[in-house]
């Protein structure tokens, strides 16, 4: 039974990370691992979060339905699904410093990049490569909307279509983030109450259905250079939490 502080800080933070990630379309999912990854082992953290994120996102994506990227979801679609069956064979569960290093280091790096070689999602063969490496960074380090979010934010494509089209590949990646965990360790699904999943998926359709009057009035350029720092100021506090692990 989980302690009534613990469920209150749950709720917080899932009505609270849907609200920021339905304005984004990243950023909220960072903050949320954060917070299940301090309550519960990496296995049953992934799955709840992954549950959670997949009812944030899909609804998400019902909701800009008319601006999805398609030609890009399907690219992306078709690398992350090669990826998750490659995984699948290896079976990895990493620890919680790597998951912490491997979310807030990668930014920085790519911001360190020579513009030209950064990543642009529009590219040729950047929607596979994209989902290739997203779910790389998902099994692995855990969540990466960071990371996608370098691919969108460099793009020509207007805020609507970045939240769309994103929420629409995070659908799936966090599917198959569910399918991964659970197949490895399915025990783990019994670690959280069944209506604590129901109860996230509820507060993930609230959070994002009330952001959609904040993206409405919000103009392209303030919402990718409030992308950009977000994501930096994330990513610096990932790179401290793990540090931490590793020297205490």
């Amino acid at each position: 039974m989980l302690a009534w502080p613990t469920l209150g800080l749950l709720v917080v933070s899932v009505l609270g990370t849907s609200f920021i990630s339905g304005i984004f379309g990243m950023a909220g999912g960072m903050v949320l691992v954060g917070v299940l990854l301090a309550l519960f082992d990496v296995a049953p953290a992934m799955l709840l979060f992954g549950v959670t994120q997949t009812a944030a996102n899909g609804w998400r994506c019902l909701l800009w339905r008319k601006h999805v990227r398609w030609s890009i979801v399907w690219g992306y679609a078709l690398g992350s699904i090669a990826m998750f069956v490659l995984f699948r064979f290896i079976a990895y569960i990493p620890e919680k410093s790597v998951i912490y290093l491997g979310l807030g280091l990668t930014p920085f790096l790519v911001e360190l990049l020579p513009r030209q070689w950064q990543p642009h999602i529009e590219q040729r063969g950047a929607p596979i490569f994209c989902g290739a490496l997203i779910m790389v960074f998902q099994l692995i380090a855990g969540v990466a909307g960071n990371v996608l979010d370098l691919f969108f934010n460099k793009s020509p494509l207007d805020r609507k279509e970045i939240v769309a089209t994103k929420a629409a590949t995070q659908t799936l990646a966090h599917i198959l983030r569910v399918a991964y965990f659970g197949s490895i360790s399915i025990e783990s699904f019994s670690v959280a109450p069944w209506w604590l999943y129901v109860l996230c998926i509820g507060l993930a359709f609230c959070g994002t259905t009330l952001a959609t009057r904040v993206l409405n009035a919000m103009s392209d350029v303030n919402f990718k250079r409030w992308s950009r720092w977000i994501i930096l100021t994330i990513s610096g506090v990932y790179v401290g939490r793990g540090l931490m692990d590793l020297v205490f």
